[in-house]
């Protein structure tokens, strides 16, 4: 049974997160996958993520390398091949451009809330997302998650937040312009406020009235960017 076990890891990728039922073993022997793979760990051979969770490291001459941030994730936002959530928060800042620093927390937008967790080094929080989670969907949400912790993206400064906040959703087409102007309507309204002055930024004659419409006037947005990088504020109560 070891030696099956060390073939099947053997033919497992650097860092890909395994559990005792990946391997080709009887149910009732269960017990036996999981005193060998503890073993294991102890020898150094493998990493334990978390209970129940393991990994094969990778060794460089920087030393030893994480899995990589699906890979510590992805029963909590997959089951049964349906997406069930999506990586966001201080990942997303960092994949994006918006910080250089690397996280240690990491944010899972989901439909329901739930309680944080921890993983080895990382803190799992989530973050509880209105709109329905689809593949088509995660890389618009993600967006407006950024637009939504604005002012919580570590190590940046509001001016190039903002500026490269803007090259990103310039990259968007039509179809997608629209789509996220739809799916603003669920955030809260400082977001929507953001999305509309950034739009507009881009594209005068950007219909966002439907953004506007859900803002109250009597309240105002303290967001620090400057008008030289966002002129339209005062139309959009960002300060």
């Amino acid at each position: 049974m070891t030696d099956k076990i060390r073939t099947t890891i053997s033919k497992f990728p650097f860092g890909f997160v395994f559990t005792p039922g990946d391997f080709p073993i009887d149910l009732d022997k269960q017990a036996s996958v999981n005193r060998i793979l503890n073993n294991m760990v102890a020898a150094g051979e493998i990493r334990r993520l978390s209970k129940g969770r393991f990994y094969k490291p990778q060794i460089t001459q920087f030393g030893e390398l994480p899995p990589d941030t699906y890979q510590i994730v992805k029963d909590l936002i997959e089951k049964n091949g349906k997406i069930t959530g999506y990586i966001t928060g201080y990942s997303v800042f960092n994949e994006l451009g918006l910080t250089t620093q690397i996280p240690f927390s990491l944010q899972i937008g989901v439909r329901n809330e739930k309680k944080a967790i921890r993983r080895d080094v990382y803190r799992i929080s989530f973050i509880k997302q209105q709109n329905a989670i689809t593949k088509e969907n995660i890389p618009l949400l993600r967006l407006l998650d950024c637009l939504r912790f604005f002012k919580n993206i570590p190590d940046a400064m509001p001016d190039e937040t903002c500026k490269r906040l803007l090259y990103l959703f310039s990259q968007l087409d039509k179809t997608q312009i629209v789509k996220v102007k739809k799916l603003a309507l669920k955030y809260n309204p400082s977001t929507i406020a953001l999305l509309g002055a950034l739009l507009q930024t881009l594209d005068e004659n950007e219909d966002t009235n439907m953004l506007l419409n859900k803002l109250n006037p009597q309240t105002s947005y303290k967001l620090g960017i400057s008008k030289k990088i966002l002129h339209n504020q005062e139309r959009w109560y960002i300060k």
